[in-house]
């Protein structure tokens, strides 16, 4: 798999995290969704900068 689409999937993950998150926990709470939206990028963040940069942009 090429280091572009395993980007387009991950990107897609964190969309369907959010949004399930969203409808199905945080539906009326309008704040507490947007410092969980918030929290969730960053942990998507912290893991991309972590596990899936580092390796790759080593080897090319």
């Amino acid at each position: 798999m090429g280091r572009r689409a395993a980007i387009v999937l991950y990107v897609l993950a964190l969309v369907a995290v959010v949004v399930c998150v969203d409808v199905l926990f945080l539906r009326h709470q309008l704040w507490l969704r947007l410092i969980t939206n918030i929290g969730i990028v960053l942990v998507f963040g912290a893991f991309y900068f972590r596990f899936l940069k580092g390796p790759l942009s080593r080897q090319g």
